[in-house]
């Protein structure tokens, strides 16, 4: 399994628009930060988690290639703004995405034209394929776990594919979801500054429910400027623990 981190930014993206803080004016390509989505290849199967505002660019440079399934987190527009950008990839034939039925309400509304009984040419081939109750399905063979995580008090889902789990935009995991991550190897986990914040984990919580998960490595992405630096801030971290950036790569 290969995953590569799509973006790593929270909402406003880093550098953000009109700050001249020390992290927006690095020159450290890895302090600058589009929204934050993943790609996962595993097993030839090509599979994205979430298509933010950013994903025309964070796809240029990537091979041209069939998405087999796309995952989407929640209906906030840093997490699905990009999806009129899947016209290319419907090219290979109908574009799967598989979401909560609010998440799909709000594409329903956001791109009628995407689902209106005549379709204009060119539209994005999409179909919607709705997540039950958190039960887990399979696309092309490939298990995909969904996990409750709260957003604040929305409920939002991260996903555990094989020994792999990203949860992003937690404030905390409920504690019945928390045997669904036993032995995951890779925890890739969103952690939006240092300071407190109402609806998103802290570096500090981020750790601890890091601590609590135990898995043999641990990435944190969704992060603003305010982290601080990269080269910095990852210094501080416990060990195991690193600091994702778009365009990293990993094997697990």
């Amino acid at each position: 399994m290969i995953v590569r981190f799509l973006g790593t930014g929270t909402s406003t993206g880093v550098p953000e628009i009109g700050c001249k803080c020390e992290v927006c004016t690095s020159i450290d390509k890895r302090d600058n930060r589009l929204r934050a989505s993943v790609q996962v290849r595993v097993d030839d199967r090509n599979i994205i988690i979430d298509c933010t505002p950013d994903f025309r660019q964070q796809t240029l440079n990537l091979p041209f290639r069939k998405i087999d399934g796309m995952l989407i987190t929640h209906e906030h527009y840093d997490h699905m703004g990009g999806i009129d950008d899947l016209r290319p990839f419907s090219r290979f034939g109908t574009v799967n995405l598989y979401v909560e039925p609010n998440v799909a309400r709000a594409l329903e509304m956001r791109m009628p034209y995407c689902f209106s009984a005549n379709k204009y040419r060119g539209v994005p081939d999409i179909a919607l394929h709705i997540i039950h109750d958190l039960s887990p399905f399979l696309i092309d063979g490939i298990e995909i776990i969904p996990i409750r995580v709260m957003h604040y008090k929305i409920p939002i889902l991260g996903y555990r594919i094989r020994n792999f789990a990203y949860l992003t935009d937690v404030k905390y995991v409920p504690e019945e979801e928390i045997p669904k991550l036993k032995n995951v190897d890779t925890l890739v986990l969103s952690a939006l500054r240092k300071k407190e914040h109402f609806s998103h984990e802290n570096l500090d919580e981020a750790i601890a429910l890091a601590k609590k998960i135990n898995p043999r490595i641990t990435y944190f992405t969704h992060m603003s400027h305010q982290m601080g630096l990269h080269s910095v801030t990852e210094k501080q971290l416990p060990s195991g623990m690193f600091f994702a950036y778009d365009g990293l790569e990993i094997t697990i």
